[in-house]
């Protein structure tokens, strides 16, 4: 009897510590593919459920904040890291990596009531209503855009990010490409000294301040559009083509403007050459230091990352992203494996 309870007390207490044992990875930052990366950290869990993977989605710049700080174990942003960023971060930790973990559209949404059409905008446009220079919906170069469409004589509400944002980032990079205005009175980064509009927190304030507001126009990554079922416009491209946010566009945005990739890997595929390209298109980034002081965690990081640029690619078309294609994937690999402890490969 006494066998048996003694058996029995030691399997709990082996249970028990398995489950102290399980290993949490902590990241931050953007919200662009904080609906892939929750697919992930769910999917990666049954596969290895010793792992569990605890991402905040605060914000490309916040998430880079607390990478710099060292109160995570890897950031994620829609913007690559600035020559600043990564020179803070070298002398607090480290040298810092780029790791491309999907592809993904940046969306120009809208509320106008009675209007079932889906408008058409160029970069101009755009760039113009959020400097504050267009401020009605009928005004004459949204109406040249969209022939035969009943656009109402009411204020634009232009809605923007009010947070460090790496989908701001996106929408500043493809602006600052189209519109030379833009390009010197307020440029490309995570945070930006807005002309015009009122802010929301993440995609998801962006999408639900628009929801909530008529006459409002705001960006947001696409699968935040679709999951709020907020209306979203056709796009003209580099080579004059009205586009639809698509995996397609994505992916034919990629194919032509990054034939040639940087060996860091942080490039940019706004207003892509291409028939199809959709032009406010853009990678999201893992970052992660080169070098790592606890080698149970990063392994772990690793190990989960290698899954995600690989393995886990099979849930970015269901959620709206555009998969990596065989050659980032390969260089992603790479990258990874330059990964050290104690100047030793942490992965093989």
């Amino acid at each position: 009897m006494l066998r048996r309870v003694v058996t029995v007390l030691t399997a709990v207490l082996l249970s028990v510590g398995t489950t102290k044992a399980q290993k949490v990875i902590n990241g931050a930052g953007a919200t662009f593919p904080y609906p892939l990366i929750s697919k992930w950290s769910s999917e990666y869990q049954k596969f290895n459920p010793n792992v569990r993977i605890n991402y905040q989605a605060i914000g490309s710049g916040g998430g880079i904040r607390q990478l710099i700080a060292g109160t995570v174990n890897f950031g994620a942003s829609d913007a690559p890291m600035t020559e600043e960023q990564l020179a803070a971060a070298k002398k607090a930790h480290g040298d810092v990596i780029h790791i491309p973990e999907t592809l993904g559209a940046v969306v120009v949404v809208y509320n106008l009531p009675g209007v079932t059409q889906s408008l058409r905008f160029d970069g101009q446009t755009i760039a113009d209503i959020y400097l504050g220079k267009i401020t009605v919906w009928n005004d004459g170069r949204i109406a040249a855009l969209n022939p035969g469409v009943k656009l109402p004589d009411s204020r634009i509400v232009v809605v923007h990010r009010a947070d460090g944002s790496g989908t701001t980032y996106i929408f500043a990079d493809y602006l600052s490409k189209v519109s030379p205005e833009w390009s010197a009175k307020v440029g490309k980064s995570t945070s930006l000294d807005w002309p015009a509009g009122i802010g929301g927190k993440g995609n998801d304030g962006v999408a639900g301040q628009v929801s909530r507001t008529p006459g409002a126009i705001g960006y947001v990554e696409l699968i935040y559009a679709l999951q709020n079922d907020i209306s979203f416009g056709d796009i003209k491209n580099a080579a004059g083509n009205f586009v639809h946010p698509s995996i397609p566009g994505v992916t034919e945005a990629l194919a032509n403007a990054a034939r040639t990739l940087p060996e860091d890997l942080r490039f940019s595929i706004t207003n892509a050459p291409g028939k199809r390209s959709y032009p406010i298109s853009s990678a999201t980034w893992f970052l992660v230091y080169k070098e790592q002081t606890q080698y149970s965690q990063a392994k772990g990081v690793l190990e989960f990352m290698k899954w995600a640029v690989t393995e886990g690619q099979k849930y970015s078309a269901s959620l709206d992203y555009a998969p990596l294609p065989a050659n980032i994937q390969k260089l992603n690999l790479e990258k990874l494996k330059s990964v050290t402890f104690n100047r030793e490969r942490i992965l093989q």
